[in-house]
C-alpha cells in the first residue's frame, strides 16, 4: 500500500480551503434550489395580495437563480485552481507523463531508424544490380578498359554526330589504318609499273 505524502503546511492550508469553498458552493446551491420549490407552493391567502405576493415570489426565484448560478460559477473556478495547483505540485504525476511521452517518442525514432536501414539496404541492392548490369554490357568499356557512364555517352555522341563524321580528325582509327595500307600498296603498284618501262 502506497504511502501519503506529508504535504508542506501551506499546502495542505490551500487545500483545506479548497474543500471549504466546494462545501460551501454545493450547500448553496442545494439551499436556493430548495427555497425555490417552496416558493413554488401555492399557500392559502393571507393579509397581503395576490398580486403582491406573487411579485414577491418572482423577485425571490430570480434572487435565489442568481445565487445558484454565482456558485455555480465559484464551483468553475474553484476546478480551475485545482488543476493549476495538480499541474504545479503534483511532480510525481508531472514525471510520469513526461517518461511516458519519452518512450512513445523513443519507440518512434527505432521504428523510422529501421525504415531509413531497410530503405538503405533496397538502394544499395539496386544500385549494385545496376552497376554490374553496366559493366557487364559492351557500352561500358573502351579499348579493354572500363569507362565512367558519363564518358562512355560522351564518346557514344561524339560518334554519332555529324561533325564527327564530316571532319578527319575525328575518323576511326580502323579506318586510318585501313586508309594507310592501301596507299602504301598504290605506291608500290606505281613504283613496279616505273621500274619495267625503263627496263623495255
Amino acid at each position: 500500500m502506497a504511502t501519503q505524502r506529508v504535504l508542506p503546511q501551506s499546502k495542505e492550508t490551500l487545500l483545506q480551503n479548497y474543500n471549504k469553498r466546494l462545501k460551501d458552493d454545493i450547500r448553496s446551491i442545494l439551499d436556493n434550489f430548495t427555497e425555490i420549490i417552496k416558493t413554488a407552493k401555492v399557500e392559502d391567502e393571507t393579509q397581503v395580495s395576490r398580486a403582491t405576493q406573487a411579485e414577491q415570489d418572482h423577485y425571490e426565484m430570480h434572487v435565489r437563480a442568481a445565487n445558484i448560478v454565482r456558485a455555480g460559477e465559484s464551483l468553475m473556478k474553484l476546478v480551475s485552481d485545482l488543476k493549476q495547483f495538480l499541474i504545479l505540485n503534483d511532480f510525481p504525476s508531472v514525471n510520469e507523463a513526461i517518461s511516458l511521452r519519452n518512450q512513445q517518442l523513443r519507440t518512434l525514432q527505432e521504428e523510422c531508424d529501421k525504415k531509413l536501414i531497410s530503405l538503405r539496404d533496397e538502394i544499395a541492392i539496386d544500385l549494385y544490380e545496376l552497376e554490374e548490369e553496366y559493366y557487364s554490357s559492351s557500352c561500358g568499356q573502351w579499348d579493354g578498359v572500363e569507362l565512367p557512364l558519363c564518358e562512355t555517352f560522351h564518346r557514344q555522341d561524339s560518334w554519332g554526330s555529324p561533325e564527327t563524321t564530316s571532319d578527319p580528325s575525328y575518323a576511326n582509327p580502323e579506318d586510318s589504318d585501313h586508309l594507310g595500307t592501301q596507299e602504301s600498296m598504290q605506291r608500290h603498284l606505281n613504283s613496279h609499273g616505273s621500274s619495267t618501262s625503263e627496263q623495255s
